[in-house]
Parts: C-alpha cells; sequence; structure tokens
C-alpha cells in the first residue's frame, strides 16, 4: 500500500468512530489550549511590564543611598552606616557628570491633602523641573515646580488628576491653597491623567518642590536621584561618571548603588521567562495525559480490529503497512486535536484583554509552532507501541479471534 491509500484508511477508520474519535482528541485539544493560553499570558506579562517600565522614562539610572553588595562571611548590624544622598549631591553631577541629560533629586512620603473639609491621604514627591522630562509625566494646566521654586524653598503644590478630582470636583483648583500636613501650598497645576503604573497611581500624587518636601519631612536627606542619559550606548560610560563625582564628594566611599533600566528589564524579563516556562511545563503535563488516552484507545481499536487485521495480513499486506495504518491513526488524532486547540487558545488569548483590562496576553508565533509539533509528537510517541503490537500480531491467531 502507498501512503495515501494507507492514510485513507486510516481516516475511514477515525470517522467510523466519531464520538471516540472526538474524545480522544479532547485531552490533546484540553493541552495544547492550555500552553497557547498560560504562555500568552506569561509573554503578555512580559511586553506590559517593559512597556510600563520604558513609559516612565528611557536610559534611565536611579542613584539610591547605600551600597548594596554580596559578600560572605558574618557582619554584626552595627559594622556600618549609610551616607545619605543629598540634594547637592544632585547638582554636582548635573554640573559635572557630562554625560547625563539630567539629574533629579526625589524626596518621597506619605501626607493627608486637605482643601476645605475634604482630606485624603496621598503619596508626595518633592523634586525639580526636570522631573516632567525624565519621568515622561506632563502638567495638562498650570504650570509645574520651577527652579525658582526649588531655589526659594516655594510652598507651591501640583496636584494629580485623582487628586484633583477628590478634593475639588469639577472646580478649578489653580491659585487655591491646600493643606499639606498642616502646611500652607498654593496649587499651581494640575497633571495629565497617567493611570496605573506597575501597580502604582501615578494620579494619586502631589508633587513640591524638592527643597520644600525636605523641609515638610524635617530631613536634609534625598530619597534617591534619577539621572538620564541621551542614548543607551552611553550608559556604562554615565555610571563610571557618577561613582567618581559621587565618591569624590562621599570620602572616596562607594557608598551608594546604581540601578540602570536595562539591568531591570533585563531582570524582569528573567523572571518572567522562568514563569512563562514553567506555566508551559505545567500545560505541558495536560499533553502527556492526551497522549496517553491516545494510547489506551488505540490498543482498544487494535483489539477490537484484531480480525481485520488477519484478514489485511492474509492478502499480501506487510508489517510496516499495518504499523504505518494505526500510527497515522495516532498522529492525525494528535494533530486534529493540537490545530483545534491551537485555535481555541488563540482565540480565548484575544478575548481576555477585552472582558480582563487587568490580564493582558500576547499570542507568540514560536508558542503556537511548539503546541502543534509537541501535540504530533505526543500522536507519534504515544502510538508507536500500539501500532507495533497490532503489526506483530499473528494473521492465523488474528483470524481466529472472536
Amino acid at each position: 500500500m502507498n501512503f495515501l491509500e494507507t492514510f485513507k484508511v486510516a481516516f475511514e477508520a477515525i470517522i467510523s468512530n466519531k464520538v471516540r474519535s472526538g474524545l480522544t482528541m479532547l485531552g490533546v485539544i484540553i493541552g495544547v489550549l492550555a500552553v497557547i493560553l498560560l504562555v500568552s499570558i506569561g509573554e503578555g506579562a512580559r511586553i506590559y511590564i517593559t512597556k510600563e517600565l520604558t513609559g516612565l522614562g528611557t536610559n534611565l539610572l536611579i542613584i539610591t543611598p547605600g551600597k548594596t553588595t554580596t559578600s560572605g562571611g558574618f557582619h554584626p548590624p552595627s559594622a556600618g552606616t549609610v551616607r545619605k544622598l543629598t540634594y547637592d549631591d544632585s547638582l554636582a553631577l548635573r554640573r559635572r557628570a557630562w554625560l547625563l541629560t539630567d539629574a533629579v533629586p526625589i524626596v518621597l512620603g506619605t501626607g493627608k491633602v486637605k482643601y476645605q473639609n475634604k482630606f485624603r491621604d496621598t503619596t508626595i514627591i518633592g523634586t525639580t523641573a526636570e522631573f516632567e522630562r525624565v519621568r515622561n509625566l506632563f502638567v495638562d494646566t498650570g504650570s509645574y515646580v520651577t527652579q525658582a521654586d526649588v531655589d526659594s524653598k516655594a510652598k507651591i503644590a501640583v496636584l494629580g488628576r485623582k487628586v484633583k478630582d477628590e478634593l475639588f470636583g469639577a472646580e478649578s483648583p489653580l491659585g487655591k491653597v491646600v493643606m499639606l500636613s498642616d502646611a500652607r501650598y498654593r496649587v499651581v497645576g494640575v497633571m495629565r491623567k497617567k493611570g496605573m503604573s506597575l501597580g502604582w497611581d501615578v494620579d494619586d500624587v502631589v508633587f513640591i518642590p524638592v527643597t520644600s518636601g525636605q523641609e515638610l519631612f524635617d530631613t536634609d536627606a534625598i530619597f534617591e536621584i534619577i539621572a538620564s542619559t541621551p542614548r543607551a550606548e552611553d550608559t556604562d560610560r554615565a555610571i563610571g561618571q557618577i561613582k567618581d563625582i559621587l565618591t569624590r564628594r562621599h570620602a572616596h566611599k562607594e557608598d551608594f548603588t546604581i540601578m540602570t533600566q536595562g539591568a531591570m528589564l533585563a531582570t524582569m524579563n528573567t523572571i518572567l521567562g522562568v514563569l512563562t516556562a514553567v506555566l508551559g511545563g505545567i500545560a505541558g503535563i495536560s499533553l502527556l495525559v492526551g497522549g496517553i488516552g491516545i494510547m489506551n484507545i488505540m490498543l482498544v481499536s487494535v483489539r477490537e480490529r484484531t480480525r481485520e487485521i488477519g484478514i489485511r495480513k492474509a492478502i499480501g499486506a506487510r508489517n510496516k503497512d499495518i504499523m504505518a495504518q494505526f500510527l497515522i491513526e495516532a498522529m492525525t488524532l494528535s494533530a486534529a486535536g493540537g490545530v483545534i486547540g491551537i485555535a481555541l487558545g488563540v482565540g480565548i488569548s484575544l478575548l481576555i484583554p477585552v472582558f480582563v483590562t487587568v490580564l493582558p496576553t500576547s499570542v507568540s508565533l514560536w508558542s503556537i509552532l511548539l503546541a502543534f509539533f509537541f501535540s504530533v509528537a505526543v500522536g507519534v510517541f504515544f502510538g508507536v507501541y500500539p501500532a507495533r503490537k497490532a503489526a506483530l500480531q499473528d494473521p492465523i491467531q488474528a483470524l481466529r479471534y472472536e
């Protein structure tokens, strides 16, 4: 028998038992569906986080106080102290680190913002005029913090969209006075609506000059310095400049940590890559279960068709013809189940963001190809034993089988 004849016989055998064939494919369908769905969720999360990180600025360097190192041995808690970063440190970087486009000091805290009889607890960020450009957050109405405000420690505030809506509603807040932790601040601007970013509500923030923030929180330190470079390839040299300038200012001690946006993205991609692989592996177990189902059904089919095998051998069918027929049946079942599973998986993945907006998905070509070829491989692997058992049937014993 040639291949087409063998395939025709195998296909007719599948069609003659539609319900059993459908149930056999169900395990593969569920397995492929699970692979496509879980991998698309993992890929969607990776793309979402990458978009969110890059959406808050590009080529960023975040400088925090304290040195993060990994070393052996025991170090008592009092072995060292963390030197603070200061506003003057950010000024030194702006003046001397020519590879940096910006070096923005940040003072961060929480406090109560109040207007008349309305109030809410919110995040308060003290910063400078460059923060808008570095973090891609811009004023919608009014003005933002200026360098003159920073120099004069002006008591001015720029409200996030949610803070403005909660305290003022439809009323314009410009020129009004709000209380920030019992200090009077005049509202000069309202930020554009930004929404949630990596779990942080960017609209639920009040921005004030960094020097006013230091007074408000009674500190001479700053939380961090956010720097940026014009090009990604300048990052390594910029880090060298930052280290040189700050170590000179900190008694020749590197008591600070520099995190790059690229390193953060790489770390997140590694974590999410492992998570995606784990999810895909868990879903792959469903495919193996489906393969076991195919093998069981094919073994039942071999038993039911013993006399047919005997007749075919008696009229000249060779062992390889019998084996090819049953192997093609197993592969056809698994391949058909794979195609249906892929269609369902892609469809559900595309529908999920429509109904669950907080759960992004992204269907990748490699996951589709992997799921399909894995489903076919499962059919081959679990179809070989039943096919071989059918091929090795003794024709005389098979003809006598009742």
